[in-house]
């Protein structure tokens, strides 16, 4: 079980990798809000095309627990985006590659500060590791520019965007007992009708764009990939291996985000960004290596 939660996990990591890698290139072809409606719409569409069965079957548990079902997708689907989205406007990869690689160590605080669950010496190691890792790909290697970075409005969307992960990611803890189908969709119905109050917001303002070519393909790929697959996968690899060490994955994002800016943008691959994805690698390996062990029911 753990090692498809390790590749659920990861390539979790990577669509949401190139989820910001996709937002950077919208700049520009397509609005933030624009983005996250339509990206829902989409998603929305793949799943009345082929889950709609077991979402009938799973109605009467989604009919019970619905505001809990369209919170989920209120904060875990559209927020998150939206502030993503938003940021990338305003602040650089760098800054924001530094703010998600805070999210899992926001939910080990609330886990601990909730529920008390203790994470042991060797998972706050790991963390420490994974985040020497991102710091590495943030800094080209060279941790004196940290010192250089100036922190503005989209920085401050980012930390907003971290808590508001970090706490859904605690409460699916408490997710209604029923398939990943019917989760995903009232998720993703939630989504989509928290996010058409922001789309006219942003139309009212006269700040909506509408994609062009470009901005189509980046409206697709979000819609299928980290809007419906990576949170599939997310959400079960949560349900096996829980929210502590799931969360730790997320340092890989930055990682698998370099590396594909250097395939779809260009850019240079550099010997640190070798050295940084070991880092991450291996502080997710101590975190589980090091991982409290389970009671005995």
């Amino acid at each position: 079980m753990n090692s498809r939660a390790y590749f659920y996990l990861s390539v979790t990591a990577l669509f949401w990798g190139a989820n910001s890698v996709a937002g950077k290139i919208a700049v520009g072809h397509v609005s933030p809000m624009v983005l996250t409606t339509y990206r829902w719409i989409i998603a929305l569409l793949i799943i009345l095309a082929f889950l709609l069965p077991q979402v009938k079957r799973d109605w009467p548990v989604i009919r019970k627990h619905w505001l809990q079902l369209l919170l989920y997708g209120a904060f875990g689907f559209t927020a998150f985006n939206a502030l993503l989205y938003t940021a990338l406007g305003y602040t650089s990869a760098i800054n924001a590659v530094i703010e998600q690689a805070g999210i899992p160590m926001l939910i080990f605080v609330f886990n601990f500060v909730l529920f008390r669950i203790q994470a042991s010496l060797a998972q706050v190691l790991g963390f420490s590791v994974t985040l020497v890792g991102v710091l590495i790909t943030a800094s080209h290697g060279d941790f004196s520019a940290l010192a250089e970075l100036e922190f503005n409005f989209g920085d401050a969307l980012m930390l907003v965007a971290g808590i508001v992960y970090a706490a859904y990611t605690v409460a699916l803890r408490w997710k209604p007992d029923l398939q990943w189908q019917g989760l995903i969709a009232a998720s993703a119905f939630g989504a989509l009708l928290s996010a058409i109050p922001l789309f006219f917001w942003e139309l009212s303002r006269g700040a909506a764009i509408f994609p062009d070519t470009i901005g189509w393909a980046v409206v697709l790929y979000a819609g299928i990939f980290p809007s419906l697959l990576s949170q599939v996968l997310y959400v079960r690899g949560v349900e096996m291996i829980g929210a502590n060490r799931a969360g730790l994955f997320i340092n890989a994002i930055p990682i698998f985000g370099t590396i594909l800016s250097v395939i779809l943008i260009g850019e240079t691959l550099h010997l640190f960004h070798v050295i940084a994805l070991l880092f991450v690698l291996g502080g997710i390996a101590i975190a589980e290596w090091g991982r409290p062990k389970e009671k005995a029911a």
